[in-house]
């Protein structure tokens, strides 16, 4: 019997995830994963690096023991293009081949706004929460924005999730260090709905929060430039000592060099099944896809791993000329932390759920990241 060859691209949530589900459902498959290191990064927790209640030792995680245990082959490389539709990955360490693929490399932040190198952008990874826990300690006082935006081709493509928890977090950071009545916090947003995504309830409730934080805000304005001191809107200037932004999402770069089909926002096109519209054997899973669905459909780690559970099963009913029926319900589950406490958001196409904050949800978060670590380590 033949064993099919699968590559699976990227080492992030929504890899990780195909790979647990190809090896549950087939123990014999042949799995090939291509990212730059054999590491997670779980980027959920960076949120407490400033507080210092974080490290980055405690939140890389090696994956080598993960491979040996699921017996996949990793390919320390960059992916440079596709050809075959997809059938050959080539990448800075030569080509790989396999009988389906699976792309799985996230997103890239858009960042064409002029001055953006003013500001640090969170989710870039470890080493950004750690450039803001640095620049904290120095601050003896001032101004700190703190904002988002959307791919304005495609305005889920948006990871506005993390920038509330940076913010409420940086605000109880300072209380606790008696220093929060020398600094003036300011949330700024192009939409006067910032964070719609989590439903109309979620907004009413961050803005109240902020409002009893004593946080300012600046919404509905268009963004026009950052400068080293300040954030330019049309409605107006922002004095600011330290810049927080989240641009929109859009593509990985690599995929310009490829045929793939993309979206308006620069995502890889998808049909309900997470198939690579037009490509046979070829799957998206997680941020680096667009798929049909609610306009709130959110990119985060659990999308992603509704996804990955969809494609495994496709990948494998389609190499094995069965149907391919296996989709996935969008489902926007989160909870926005402020070291003090947190918020839970459950949005499904059939209810919006929003529980007051509560110091249980903090331990949540935290008893989850526990729990999922504990898969790969």
């Amino acid at each position: 019997m033949k064993s099919f060859r699968i590559t699976v691209l990227g080492a992030g949530f929504g890899a990780l995830a195909c790979v647990r589900e190809l090896r549950q459902r087939d123990p014999g498959v042949d799995i090939t994963l291509v990212s730059p290191r054999a590491e997670l990064h779980y980027l959920p927790s960076i949120i407490w690096i400033p507080s210092g209640l974080r490290t980055r030792e405690q939140l890389v995680v090696p994956l080598a023991p993960f491979f040996e245990r699921m017996r996949v082959r990793h390919v320390a490389a960059e992916v440079t293009t596709l050809s075959g539709d997809g059938r050959t990955v080539r990448t800075t360490a030569g080509d790989v081949g396999n009988d389906a693929l699976v792309i799985a490399t996230g997103g890239r932040f858009i960042k064409k706004l002029p001055g953006i190198e003013h500001a640090i952008t969170p989710c870039e990874g470890i080493a950004a929460a750690e450039q803001i826990r640095d620049r904290l300690r120095a601050l003896q006082g001032g101004t700190i924005a703190v904002g988002f935006a959307a791919n304005p081709q495609e305005q889920q493509a948006v990871r506005g999730g993390p920038m509330f928890e940076f913010l409420f977090g940086i605000d109880t950071q300072l209380r606790r260090e008696g220093r929060r009545d020398r600094f003036r916090l300011v949330f700024f947003n192009p939409s006067r709905e910032p964070g719609n995504r989590l439903g109309a309830k979620a907004v009413q409730g961050l803005l109240a929060r902020m409002a009893r934080r004593g946080i300012d805000t600046h919404l509905g304005h268009k963004l026009v430039r950052f400068e080293a001191d300040r954030v330019v809107t049309e409605g107006g200037e922002i004095p600011a000592d330290l810049i927080l932004f989240m641009p929109g999402m859009t593509g990985n770069a690599w995929f310009d060099q490829t045929a793939l089909p993309r979206s308006p926002g620069g995502m890889v096109r998808a049909d309900a099944q997470c198939r690579i519209e037009g490509w046979q054997h070829a799957y998206v899973v997680g941020d680096a896809g667009s798929f049909p669905g609610p306009d709130w459909m959110p990119k985060q780690a659990h999308m992603a791993e509704l996804h990955a559970r969809a494609a495994a099963q496709n990948l494998l009913d389609g190499l094995a000329g069965q149907p391919q029926t296996a989709g996935f319900e969008a489902e926007l589950a989160c909870i926005i932390d402020s070291i003090d406490g947190g918020t839970l958001v459950l949005r499904t196409p059939r209810r919006n759920l929003v529980l007051p904050t509560s110091r249980v949800f903090h331990w949540a978060k935290r008893a989850f990241e526990r729990r999922y670590l504990r898969q790969y380590r």
